[in-house]
């Protein structure tokens, strides 16, 4: 058994067993008084009820201004409820464990879940129009239908729903005990953070953590479409797949083509252009071995006696060249004379 501290980064043979929440009574019953309590906050802005005026009274309180030294910090914290740069970490999260698990439901959820938060927040944001705080016109007033885009507050919206999934997507409950309070924190934060700033009125911040749980709440009735949109893909993935394994069968193995000329494997005598190859006779011979003449054409063949000669020759040469050579005895030097002397 492995037991570095990158065990940890191989993938799961098989697919874990996650258990896909469903609808339950209590969910229902969270759902349906989240509902009530979204629409109480639009009545009692539409009306400019008591909400409206402690909007106000935060507001002319100017929190930014009676704690000044938090500012600088509360700048960067604010941040955890932007859209962008909350969707990508939470995504690169997301798609690491899609890809270890084997499964495409945590990416499809996040999706899903982001889609949801677009089209309701975003319709309710134009349709109502509210402005902010510092660009109100006038002491009191609910600053509705003035074009604004503020109401129910997005960044609290987002930092439910994006840090909310992680809760939601959890395989053990004591993971998803942790991680709904670590995403409760976070979205309490950044509600109250845009309040402190002056982005927001309090009521945009109650709607936007109502709109976010709402749609947490309502994911298990996505599901089927998620499991479906899976298994679409999954499918189409390995089609594709076989596709490219038959191909790669059919294709047969060629050799890869060389960009110049591939050179003769025996070297050719060089031919003047016009003139007949002809096959010379005798080429092992001395003299009638040459191939070619001075000039670098080819010689003519012999014909006649001197054909027949030269065959003679080479003939008897290679007898010669084959014969056991024989080592003479002896000496070579002629013997000396004596001198003949008188007598």
């Amino acid at each position: 058994m492995r037991t570095d501290i990158f065990a940890r980064l191989d993938r799961e043979p098989e697919p874990p067993k996650i258990e896909v929440p469903r609808m339950t009574r209590t969910r229902l019953a969270l759902f349906g008084g989240t509902l009530a309590f979204y629409l109480a906050i639009v009545v009692a802005v539409l009306l400019s009820t008591w909400l409206v005026t402690l909007d106000w009274k935060i507001m002319l309180f100017r929190p930014y201004q009676q704690w000044p030294d938090l500012h600088p910090f509360l700048d960067y914290y604010v941040v955890l409820g932007q859209r962008g740069p909350t969707a990508v970490m939470v995504a690169a999260w997301l798609g690491w464990r899609s890809w270890r698990q084997h499964t495409l439901r945590p990416l499809l959820t996040l999706g899903a879940a982001l889609l949801l938060l677009n089209v309701t927040v975003g319709a309710v944001k134009l349709g109502l129009g509210r402005l902010g705080p510092h660009y109100a016109t006038q002491i009191g007033s609910a600053e509705l239908f003035a074009g604004g885009d503020i109401f129910p507050s997005g960044h609290t919206a987002n930092a439910v729903v994006t840090w909310g999934i992680l809760a939601y997507l959890a395989t053990t409950p004591r993971a998803r005990r942790y991680l709904s309070a670590l995403s409760a924190v976070v979205a309490l934060g950044v509600g109250l953070t845009t309040v402190y700033i002056g982005t927001h009125w309090l009521s945009d911040v109650l709607l936007g953590w109502a709109a976010g749980l709402l749609i947490l709440l309502a994911l298990p009735w996505c599901e089927p479409l998620i499991g479906r949109t899976e298994t679409l893909v999954l499918g189409v993935r390995d089609r594709l797949r076989e596709q490219l394994r038959a191909r790669r069968r059919l294709v047969p193995s060629l050799p890869v083509a060389t960009g110049g000329p591939r050179p003769a494997r025996y070297p050719q005598s060089p031919v003047t252009a016009g003139e007949p190859v002809r096959e010379t006779v005798g080429a092992r011979s001395g003299r009638a071995s040459s191939a070619a003449r001075g000039d670098g054409r080819l010689a003519p063949p012999l014909t006649g006696p001197r054909a027949h000669t030269a065959h003679a020759g080479h003939a008897g040469h290679s007898a010669r060249a084959e014969r056991t050579p024989v080592t003479p005895t002896g000496s070579r030097r002629p013997a000396r004379s004596r001198p003949l002397t008188g007598g």
